[in-house]
């Protein structure tokens, strides 16, 4: 197996500005995906003004965010991306567990940020996300994540920050979950009652349905590179 992996990690202690930056990148994209929410709520009462509003919003910052940290850290903000890193040998079992603790740690923090400069408290959303579309949705959603991801990675590193904007971008609006597709953005959206909160169950649901489309985009990206991957 060799795929080619941006920045290797081994080790704790002399990594802590991958940790920090893995913390930080996460937490950004929590209070860019909540706050746009809670600003689309204040400014419209049209569901598809506010998806737009919350989709450009993120497309944008995970475009920046990529940009700026992935020399340091490899830019994952997302568990299910450090976990197929961690199926690819990319990083070790221990550095895995860190990355996904900085992720969840940033998430809700980045909640807590988001609901903060809108003053509003923070709490466990209601907002239920469960419905007949959502499995096939976050499956199709991260396994096309993960898949842009490795093959860019793979062919045409140069476009890694584009693709991945463009994919979470697209898929806002053709899946009917509006593509969570990260377990850690999930867990932070669960701390939001707004437009962009989603209540315990839901996320837990959709958290191992992200898990799986992982596993699927991975093994694609397996069938499609054969003995190069």
């Amino acid at each position: 197996m060799d795929i080619y992996i941006l920045y290797p990690v081994s080790g704790i202690k002399k990594h802590y500005r991958k940790l920090f930056a893995e913390l930080l990148g996460t937490m950004l994209l929590v209070a860019t995906v909540v706050g746009s929410g809670i600003m689309a709520q204040n400014l419209s009462d049209d569901v598809g003004v506010q998806l737009t509003m919350n989709m450009l919003a993120t497309v944008f910052v995970l475009f920046l965010l990529i940009s700026m940290l992935g020399p340091i850290s490899g830019a994952h903000f997302n568990p299910a991306v450090s976990l197929v890193f961690l199926i690819s040998k990319g990083i070790s079992f221990g550095m895995f567990v860190f990355y996904v603790l900085a992720q969840l740690i940033g998430g809700f923090l980045g909640s807590v940020i988001a609901n903060a400069m809108f003053d509003i408290p923070t709490e466990i959303s209601s907002r239920v996300r469960i419905d007949a579309g959502a499995p096939l949705s976050e499956i199709l959603a991260t396994a096309g994540l993960i898949l842009t991801i490795l093959l860019l990675i793979k062919h045409n590193q140069n476009l890694v920050a584009a693709g991945v904007a463009t994919w979470i971008g697209a898929a806002y609006t053709f899946t009917s979950s509006t593509s969570f597709a990260n377990p850690a953005v999930t867990f932070g959206r669960v701390f939001s009652e707004s437009f962009a909160g989603i209540e315990p169950v839901s996320a837990a649901v959709f958290v191992g349905l992200q898990i799986v489309g992982a596993l699927v985009g991975f093994g694609i990206y397996k069938i499609l590179e054969g003995k190069n991957g």
